[in-house]
């Protein structure tokens, strides 16, 4: 494995005008030396978009500038320009591209998309000491790409800290391959999804961050588009800028542990027309996600108590599971209902081995979230014993993982939350999954069944089952739980791009 000199390069952009961006970026292609070529793929971040979602995603515009800089560069070397993502779960990635504008931006530039919860799903041979699983799926394009481009968001995350090039790489599996270790050892799971491709080229839409959440974050004008070729280096400099020790986020260390670059700045050739100093002066005062789900409902009518997951050498907090999980979905609602926090009653819910006291008075609901949460003791005078139900991620096989449609849990979501003392199963229960219970306990308004979405999201879920009905009639490789996957593929060992 050959990892460039790691370089990136910092510019100033202050508004969304495609034709700069396209200069900006092609000006950062030349100076990295890089000729896109082959099956170009291009990666934004769609995890969410629409009204509600304004500031979660990669701008069309910054897309734009990078796909006609990726023309201008490449030419004749490039036998496709494409992009792909699968966006959120539950949502159809469809929905995503249609109301990001992403959809209308590539049909004017005449380009293919690829939704990859619809695609080809290939088998990745994993190798390398301390993987969580020895082997993983990814989408066809990305596996077969040649020069592979990461456009992420410039975000703060509540389960990693931040969302930059590296985490942007959980939108290259489909739901319930990304569902398997999207838990305690997200971060973990980010690293090795590394070993599947690296980026020929890195561009993060900076121009307006995104501060404190994920899905609803905070406008931030930072005024900046950041190129890298290498994303351990490229991840440290992001962190840099907004004051935060790379090696202090588990998936950006565990990414240098496994040699895909440098978190040295010393070692890291930072140029531009935008010095890191300039960079930390406009980033003063950026917040990242990282909060304690009982700190984060300190103040309303939800009392959180969590305990540690499973593993405990692993740390006494499940970051990467059920407690953001919750905190992204209460988020979601408060966009959809401003009268959210008005509306639900108190409750509490509880994760993981939690062993101290619920102070719930009668008529108030207990909800244990997640397989892991485990509690005994009394309340209202009943003893309650709620065992521990995880199962090792060892029998857990990507090639028989469901996935549970999003109707299957709509008409679920009444009958899972009845009576005082709930318990949500699940590792982890979704963000989806949590949504639907806020919104049967509050009476709040449901997303799923928005008028202003309904149809969007009617046509994205239909168009998503019916390619994949053609794909089982077109007769694919292997077919496993309404994906075709194809087996037997190690991550290959090429330079410039791939591992």
């Amino acid at each position: 494995m050959r990892i460039p000199a790691p370089k990136v390069i910092i510019r100033s952009c202050r508004d969304y005008d495609p034709a700069k961006i396209q200069r900006i970026i092609r000006e950062g292609l030349e100076e990295l030396g890089l000729t896109p070529h082959g099956r170009t793929l291009l990666k934004p971040n769609l995890v969410a978009a629409g009204p509600q979602f304004p500031y979660a995603y990669t701008r069309p515009e910054f897309g734009e500038g990078v796909l006609r800089a990726l023309q201008d560069a490449g030419g004749s070397n490039i036998t496709e320009l494409a992009a792909g993502e699968r966006c959120g779960i539950t949502v159809p990635s469809r929905v995503a591209f249609r109301e990001s504008g992403w959809e209308a931006m590539l049909d004017r530039l005449k380009l293919p998309r690829y939704y990859f919860e619809e695609t080809q799903q290939k088998e990745i041979a994993l190798t390398h000491p301390n993987r969580l699983r020895d082997y993983v799926f990814t989408p066809e394009p990305v596996a077969r790409a040649d020069f592979f481009v990461n456009c992420p968001k410039f975000k703060a995350h509540p389960w990693t800290t931040v969302t930059f090039s590296m985490k942007n790489y959980i939108g290259i599996q489909d739901d319930r391959h990304r569902l398997i270790d999207h838990d305690h050892k997200l971060n973990e799971n980010i690293a090795d999804l590394q070993h599947i491709i690296q980026p020929s080229f890195i561009a993060i839409d900076g121009i307006t961050a995104g501060e404190g959440r994920m899905l609803t974050p905070t406008p931030f004008d930072l005024g900046l588009i950041i190129m890298g070729n290498s994303q351990v280096a490229f991840d440290a400099v992001c962190c840099a800028i907004i004051n935060v020790d790379p090696l202090t986020v588990d998936h950006i260390r565990l990414a240098a542990e496994h040699g895909f670059g440098t978190t040295d700045l010393a070692r890291i050739q930072i140029t531009g027309d935008v010095t890191l100093e300039e960079a930390k002066v406009r980033a003063k005062g950026f917040k990242v996600g990282l909060i304690r789900v009982e700190k984060y409902f300190e103040g309303t009518n939800i009392s959180a108590y969590a305990g540690p997951p499973p593993e405990p050498e692993h740390g006494d907090y499940c970051w990467g599971g059920c407690p953001g999980a919750i905190e992204e979905a209460i988020e979601i609602l408060r966009q959809f209902d401003k009268a959210t926090d008005e509306k639900m009653p108190h409750m509490h819910v509880v994760f993981g081995a939690y062993d101290g006291v619920i102070p719930a008075k009668p008529g108030e609901k207990v909800v244990f979230i997640g397989d892991c949460a485990t509690w005994k003791g009394d309340i209202n005078g009943k003893p309650i014993s709620i065992p521990n139900i995880y199962k090792d991620r060892a029998t857990l096989d990507p090639h028989t993982a469901t996935q549970t449609d999003i109707f299957v849990k709509l008409a679920g979501a009444k009958s899972k939350i009845a009576g005082e003392v709930v318990r949500l199963e699940g590792c982890p229960v979704s963000v989806a999954e949590q949504v639907l219970a806020l919104v049967e306990i509050g009476k709040l308004k449901n997303p799923f069944l928005d008028p202003k979405n309904m149809v969007q999201f009617g046509r994205g879920y239909f168009g998503w089952k019916g390619r994949v009905a053609l794909n089982r009639l077109g007769g694919k490789t292997y077919q496993q739980n309404g994906t075709f996957m194809e087996r037997g593929e190690a991550a290959p060992d090429l330079e410039g791009g791939k591992t």
